[in-house]
């Protein structure tokens, strides 16, 4: 059984990337809704009660989602979750890795890098389908500060070490998802 559009089985991970507002929560949660399967959203935003356009993003993501789809919040324990939820026949829709990552960015070098290797490890070890969203944040400025270049570097360095495991991988701007691993040719 497949995830989506051209994915080779269920058990590759499906990455969809791109820029802010391009589409890529709603291309993916369409690839969760094809599958077919009984879907977990995992949800790694942390909610903020002062933050009111923070809470109306996170209202907007959860309005578009059936009611049938279990949702989970992990804003640090990315690995774990989807590790207590992995299971054959099931797909995890992770939104999103950019959150992840800024829940995570004052971590230190070694901490981080073991979050990553666990993170890898499970994907590698799914049983069931997950689609991971994640930002492309480096097409602009550099940041300014440390912690905004550690987000931008960290980011990067992930979504470019989990591409090439993914069974399928999507770049979503201008309101279109573009298959990269037809499209694209691979790095070493």
């Amino acid at each position: 059984m497949s995830v989506g559009r051209g994915t080779p089985n269920h058990a590759s991970p499906v990455l969809v990337t791109g820029p802010a507002r391009s589409g890529k929560s709603e291309w993916a949660e369409r690839l969760a809704l094809e599958s077919g399967q009984a879907v977990v959203y995992i949800a790694t935003a942390r909610e903020n009660p002062n933050d009111a356009e923070w809470s109306a993003r996170i209202s907007a993501h959860r309005a578009r989602r059936p009611e049938r789809w279990l949702t989970v919040c992990a804003p640090t324990g990315l690995a774990a979750a989807i590790d207590a939820n992995d299971a054959p026949g099931q797909c995890l829709l992770v939104d999103s890795l950019g959150t992840w990552t800024a829940n995570l960015v004052e971590e230190g070098d070694g901490a981080w890098r073991d979050e990553v290797s666990r993170l890898l490890r499970c994907l590698a070890a799914a049983s069931g389908s997950v689609i991971l969203v994640a930002e492309e944040t480096a097409w602009g400025v550099i940041p300014a500060y440390p912690a905004g270049r550690i987000f931008r570097d960290r980011l990067g360095d992930l979504i470019r070490r989990i591409g090439p495991i993914c069974g399928a991988a999507y770049l979503v701007t201008g309101g279109y998802a573009l298959d990269l691993k037809r499209l694209g040719t691979p790095l070493d």
